[in-house]
């Protein structure tokens, strides 16, 4: 795609992020040094403090996926089983994530789309349709566990009077209250789950001073890799709940809350610059936050005979029984974290579900419609979970185990695209990632696909008991590898079929 197609502005009939109303004004430079800046693209203003609160906002929602229920069982479950030996994985795979979306942002900022609109413009419509069918289906399964992660902590805090598929409920209706927050500007939400992560920060920091893991410990396990046969269902955990197919989506829409001029390059590197900066900040946060819940769990129930029984669930509770009440005790701690985590993650997923429905296909409708119908595509099913399972907390944590299977599944579908897009000089222009970047990505995402591949393989092969579950399972297998193989051919041989025909000049009349 040429600058000029790349900057095309969005026609009327397109649906669009946010609308232009709606961004963040940036504060600029006088006139003079914006033409000077014209004149030397190459170099970018000084950096400024100012605009770096500005910027920051995206990353901070983006970073709330490497928060919810579903990480923090993960983290809980790596430290009871694991103690702190996985620190250090849970640092790379936090990396990795970083790495991810870093890329998602620079594909938001400098096309001026978002990962499900460019797919919806550069993919044949049937591989659209699968992708979109995928990308759902990935948000259903993180959105289930962010529900009932949220149910659970409303439980807990109501002392059992609130059951599962009440809080199901609360949880929703509270999803639209913060979406309503949204019509006082960008700013205003984004202060919103601000104080929601510092509410997790909060309680896991308070649960971390009373349980007083060791600092030495947790410094080797961040530094000393070790990995044994009994922990690697941990590790496989770890790595598959950091990187969210759905979160994917969700950045490279979420960048575009700034206004950016596309046209003018130095800008375009600036938001970049700002934009690193703050997602790194973000997951930095995010990655502390994850330590706390690990190394707690670690000092308190590692090498006992419950630790293979610990679950969001009942988590809490072993905590309230193992350290007792005190003035504020430990489990209602526990829950307003999860509770916190649960609320930002829910409302996050319904932001992600918009964009990926209106950029696959292209719908335009009030955003309130949108919320309703994508939010009843994960609530439905969850009040189904949460009659199911509610009264047992085995049954939940198995659950989860099968959500994030799904997760591990969809991930290429997510990834592939959008390497293949960020490599692409005809979608990017002069932003593609250069040759070494590229090299680094895909070896990081093959790495990731197959950890995920593992862990899909040793729960399909402990589920597969009989041959009526085993033949579906592998008619599955073929189609998913044949899918994942054509995506990686298309990123090979990259040319995008709509710029083609498009570019084709008209036969004249005389010819």
């Amino acid at each position: 795609m040429s600058e000029t197609d790349r900057e095309r502005p969005l026609l009327e009939s397109e649906d669009r992020a946010y609308e232009e109303t709606e961004k963040v004004l940036i504060v600029g430079i006088d006139e003079e040094e914006d033409a000077d800046y014209d004149d030397d693209p190459g170099n970018s203003p000084k950096f400024s403090w100012k605009k770096l609160w500005l910027f920051t906002g995206p990353g901070f929602l983006m970073s709330i996926a490497f928060l919810d229920p579903g990480n923090l069982e993960s983290d809980l479950q790596a430290g009871a089983i694991a103690g702190y030996s996985l620190i250090w994985l849970l640092m790379w795979a936090t990396a990795i994530g970083l790495l991810i979306q870093l890329l998602s942002a620079r594909l938001g900022v400098a096309t001026g789309r978002h990962l499900a609109e460019l797919c919806r413009e550069e993919y044949p419509t049937w591989a659209r349709m699968v992708l979109w069918i995928m990308a759902e289906i990935a948000l259903i399964g993180a959105d289930i566990q962010e529900v009932i992660g949220s149910a659970i902590a409303i439980k807990i805090l109501s002392n059992g009077l609130v059951p599962l598929w009440a809080g199901v409920v609360v949880t929703a209706l509270d999803c639209f209250i913060f979406l309503f927050l949204e019509n006082y500007g960008i700013r205003k939400l984004e202060a919103v789950f601000a104080i929601l992560i510092a509410t997790m920060a909060l309680a896991f920091a308070w649960m971390f001073g009373q349980t007083k893991p060791s600092g030495t410990e947790l410094l080797v396990g961040a530094l000393v890799p070790k990995l044994s046969s009994r922990t690697i269902k941990q590790a496989v955990g770890i790595v598959g709940c950091i990187i969210m197919p759905h979160n994917v989506f969700l950045h490279s829409a979420l960048v575009q809350s700034r206004e950016v001029d596309p046209k003018k390059r130095f800008r375009v590197k600036e938001a970049l610059k700002y934009y690193s900066i703050e997602s790194t900040g973000a997951l930095a946060v995010s990655f502390i936050i994850n330590v706390f819940v690990t190394t707690v769990f670690a000092k308190s129930f590692y090498g006992t005979d419950i630790a293979d029984t610990i679950g969001l669930a009942n988590a809490g509770q072993y905590l309230q029984d193992k350290y007792g009440g005190g003035f504020f005790p430990i489990l209602y701690i526990w829950a307003i974290g999860v509770l916190a985590a649960g609320q930002s993650s829910t409302i996050t997923g319904t932001y992600a579900g918009q964009f990926i429905m209106g950029g696959f296909l292209n719908l335009k409708m009030k955003k309130w419609v949108r919320a309703l119908i994508t939010r009843s595509c994960a609530i439905i099913p969850t009040m189904i979970v949460a009659l199911v399972f509610d009264s047992s907390d085995s049954m939940l944590d198995e659950l989860n185990e099968w959500l994030n299977v799904l997760q591990s599944v969809q991930i290429p579908f997510a990834v592939i695209p959008l390497l293949c897009l960020v490599s692409n000089e005809q979608i990017m222009g002069s932003f593609k990632i250069q040759p070494l970047v590229q090299t680094i990505s895909w070896i990081v995402a093959a790495l990731v696909i197959a950890i995920n591949g593992y862990l899909m393989v040793d729960f399909f092969s402990g589920a597969a008991t009989n041959v009526v579950l085993l033949v579906p399972v592998i008619i599955f297998a073929i189609a998913y590898v044949l899918f994942v193989l054509y995506l990686i051919s298309r990123g090979l041989t990259y040319t995008p079929w709509q710029l083609v025909a498009s570019h084709k000049e008209p036969q004249r009349d005389d010819e």
